[in-house]
C-alpha cells in the first residue's frame, strides 16, 4: 500500500462554494493523517489506462483473462489480471501484460503502454513510477469472412 499526508484539506461531505479558494490561514490548517491507496487501486487505475490505448486489444494473456472472468463470476474480487504492481519506499514499478490488435507496431504499442501508464498514475495516485515492463503475449487478428461465407 502507499500512504502519504494530505497537502490539500479533503472531504466527502457538501461544501460552499467558496470552499475552493485557499486563503493562506487554510494552509496552515491542514488536517493531520494518513491516505492509504492500496496495491490494487494502482493496478486498476493502470489498467484503465491501459485500455484507453489505441492498438491494445486486451489487458492480460488468455489464461489471465480466463480466469480473472471466473473469479469475478465466483466472488467480486478485486483483481486485474494482466497488471501487478510492486511498490518501493517512494515509488512503485509496473507489470503489464497485453494482447494486441493486428497490425499495430509492437514497439510503438509498448512506448503508449508505458506513457499512458506513468501519466495515469503520477497523475492520480501522485507516487513516481520507476519501471513500466509490458509483455505482449499474442496479436488479436479479426476474422475476416471467406468469399464462401453468406451474409
Amino acid at each position: 500500500m502507499f500512504s502519504s499526508t494530505p497537502d490539500q484539506p479533503t472531504s466527502a461531505t457538501t461544501l460552499p462554494a467558496n470552499a475552493g479558494e485557499v486563503t493562506d490561514g487554510a494552509v496552515d490548517r491542514v488536517g493531520e493523517g494518513v491516505t492509504t491507496i492500496k496495491d490494487s487501486v494502482i493496478a486498476k487505475v493502470a489498467g484503465l489506462a491501459v485500455r484507453e490505448v489505441a492498438g491494445v486489444h486486451s489487458v492480460g494473456s488468455v489464461p489471465t483473462r480466463a480466469l480473472g472472468a471466473i473469479l469475478d463470476a465466483i466472488v467480486s474480487a478485486d483483481v486485474n489480471p494482466g497488471i501487478s504492481v510492486k511498490l518501493g519506499d517512494d515509488d512503485v514499478a509496473v507489470e503489464i501484460t497485453i494482447v494486441a490488435g493486428y497490425p499495430v507496431p509492437l514497439t510503438a504499442l509498448a512506448d503508449q503502454v508505458r506513457a499512458a501508464t506513468t501519466r495515469a498514475i503520477e497523475g492520480l495516485v501522485g507516487i513516481t513510477v520507476s519501471t513500466v515492463n509490458v509483455t505482449i503475449t499474442d496479436i488479436y487478428v479479426a476474422k475476416e469472412p471467406d468469399d464462401n461465407d453468406v451474409a
